[in-house]
């Protein structure tokens, strides 16, 4: 394709876009949790209660209907992958995901893993001491799903204790369990399953993915797997840059470049003339829809799907992210963030903008924020990623 031939992608196409790709404009809400897990391409789950917040924020399910996506019917599954982190996934695409980013990571961490425990001297062959665990845990799983708590108390090698960065000021001895318990979740042969503490807290019981899913995990090759991550990416964010996918992934240039070619992505330019790339078969431009409102919770996928944010940032990233890149609370008008929100004591959903709204804008967010309350019913989420606007808010400083 000549130069002349790869349109344009203005910033005011791509922030529509988020209300249509994404289900975020009223008119375009999906009826189901699954079809808003599979319009993200997957949900961010590092903190439990965000699966529940993005997803109603998209379908306006109840807390219920979501659990029983997650826990009765499984057609959504979390699962260790990209990044090392926790992401709900269509239950379809954990094979590409097994094959691909997952099984990275679990190299990647296993590997990390052998190293502390030889320096830690808790074995000298660190790779069969993982190994051999991680046998140990499986086969335990094999008698009853189990916390975190219980596989410890049953398996004598999951209460050792390690300092990962030893003489440094963010160092310190954590339990080595959850370590491995990530080895054996990025490569998928268990699953985080019901939780062992209500819906906001991160304790799930363990358990092995054949008894989870009805069947052992499928694994494709890894260049099929990531042609197929790309594929649904570029459906769900595109158009996006090489570097915004080889963030996403936590991916190499060349498997991005593979994938790319692999799908047959169709070139465009950003509005400042950066070569990205659209879906073969979404390359149609998107017109504006109706105006509209969203509180999306701390690290959304659409707040984190791209390295380059500032077609809805602005210059706003320090107040709503923080030093590590990770995004608070934020709520949105017309595909840009405007500032973020938190709750009071009694569970009010709150508004906190970092710019100047207009009347329509603050009336759709503080409809959202009525409605959320609703939601919540009183339960007020804590997030360790509370961003500096609100922290700023609770201070009093706003």
């Amino acid at each position: 394709m000549g130069d002349d031939a790869i349109r344009t992608v203005t910033d005011d196409e791509r922030r529509a876009r988020l209300a249509v790709r994404h289900a975020l404009g009223a008119e375009h809400r999906p009826a189901s949790v699954e079809a808003a897990v599979a319009a993200m391409t997957c949900l961010h789950a590092t903190e439990p209660a965000s699966v529940f917040l993005s997803a109603h924020a998209r379908t306006g399910a109840t807390r219920a209907q979501i659990a029983h996506a997650l826990y009765e019917e499984r057609s959504v599954v979390l699962q260790l992958a990209m990044r090392r982190t926790v992401f709900a996934f269509p239950r379809d695409l954990l094979p590409a995901v097994h094959g691909s980013a997952a099984a990275r990571v679990a190299k990647q961490i296993g590997a990390r893993l052998a190293k502390e425990v030889e320096t830690h001297g808790l074995a000298t062959d660190g790779a069969a001491w993982v190994a051999e665990t991680c046998a140990a845990v499986r086969e335990r799983l094999r008698e009853a799903p189990a916390t975190t708590q219980e596989l410890r108390e049953a398996l004598p090698a999951l209460a050792a204790r390690i300092d990962p960065a030893p003489g440094k000021r963010y160092g310190g001895e954590i339990p080595i369990g959850p370590r491995v318990l990530g080895v054996l979740a990025a490569d998928g042969s268990v699953v985080r399953g019901r939780p062992a503490s209500g819906w906001k807290v991160s304790r799930p019981y363990w358990t092995l993915a054949e008894e989870w899913l009805g069947t052992a995990p499928d694994h494709l090759p890894e260049r099929e797997g990531y042609a197929e991550l790309v594929r649904r990416w570029l459906w769900s964010f595109g158009p996006g840059t090489e570097d915004d996918l080889v963030w996403w992934l936590g991916a190499t240039k060349g498997a991005v470049r593979h994938a790319l070619a692999d799908v047959e992505a169709t070139p465009v330019r950003l509005a400042d003339g950066a070569p990205a790339f659209l879906h073969p078969d979404d390359t149609a431009q998107v017109a504006s829809p109706a105006p509209w409102a969203a509180l999306l919770p701390a690290l959304d996928p659409t707040t984190m799907g791209w390295k380059g944010r500032d077609f809805y940032l602005g210059d706003l990233g320090p107040q709503l992210f923080d030093r590590n890149g990770n995004a608070g609370p934020t709520a949105w008008w017309e595909g840009r963030v405007v500032g973020g929100w938190t709750q009071d004591d009694a569970g009010r959903v709150v508004v906190v903008p970092a710019i100047p709204l207009p009347s329509g804008a603050r009336d759709a967010l503080d409809a959202e924020a009525e409605r959320l309350t609703a939601w919540l019913d009183g339960d007020v989420v804590k997030t360790i990623y509370q961003s500096p606007l609100a922290r700023a808010y609770a201070a009093g400083d706003v």
